[in-house]
């Protein structure tokens, strides 16, 4: 069945997001062809606002709609503490673990050479120097247990070791080959009390 240009263009923009295929692609157009036209363009005004409002914090890179996010400016939080993560959506798991209320850096990435992700395309430099610049006693590497976060958090260590800071992983609750952002928050929160030095 031939559709539309404007069906099709739809279906071809939806099959790019991640862990939607071909199928799951039309399905999602069709249900936006279904609904009311006002729900369609309240989700279309919703992506674009995202994309015009939406940037990396200018400390921690995490997601925030103006220069520092809220954790970056909540004055209660502790600034002797650093949790080390590879994207933004981990802050908000590990915020929900209700457990740690030091600051964040979100790595963009994690070292991938099969992937040519190297240090240099992560904000690892930008840590560097905020640990260089900061009051920070603890950094917490929470890169996610697999061999690409392992790896990265070995890196990030061999570069921090200069500084007088004491450098902790989590505690291993969570599984090898996990991702943070769908373990359950009682571990997460477990793995933050329990974390190790390296």
């Amino acid at each position: 069945m031939n559709y539309s240009q404007s069906v099709t263009d739809l279906v071809e923009h939806l099959g790019r997001l991640p862990g939607i295929g071909k199928r799951s692609a039309e399905r999602i157009a069709y249900h936006l062809l279904r609904v009311n036209q006002t729900e369609a363009i309240a989700l279309a005004d919703s992506i674009r606002v995202v994309r015009e409002n939406v940037r990396y914090c200018r400390d921690c890179f995490s997601l925030s709609e103006s220069e520092l996010c809220e954790i970056c400016r909540d004055v209660s939080r502790n600034r002797t503490l650093l949790c080390v993560v590879e994207q933004p959506r981990d802050v908000f798991a590990l915020e929900q673990a209700a457990q740690y209320r030091g600051l964040y850096h979100v790595l963009l990435g994690r070292i991938a050479p099969l992937d040519n992700m190297g240090p240099d395309q992560l904000t690892i430099q930008q840590l560097v120097q905020r640990v260089h610049d900061g009051e920070f006693k603890e950094v917490i590497l929470a890169t996610n247990p697999t061999v690409e976060g392992d790896g990265t958090a070995l890196y990030i260590s061999n570069v921090l070791s200069e500084y007088s800071v004491s450098i902790t992983k989590l505690a291993r609750g969570i599984t090898s080959g996990s991702i943070l952002e769908h373990t359950n928050k009682e571990i997460l929160a477990d793995a933050l009390m329990g974390r190790r030095p390296i």
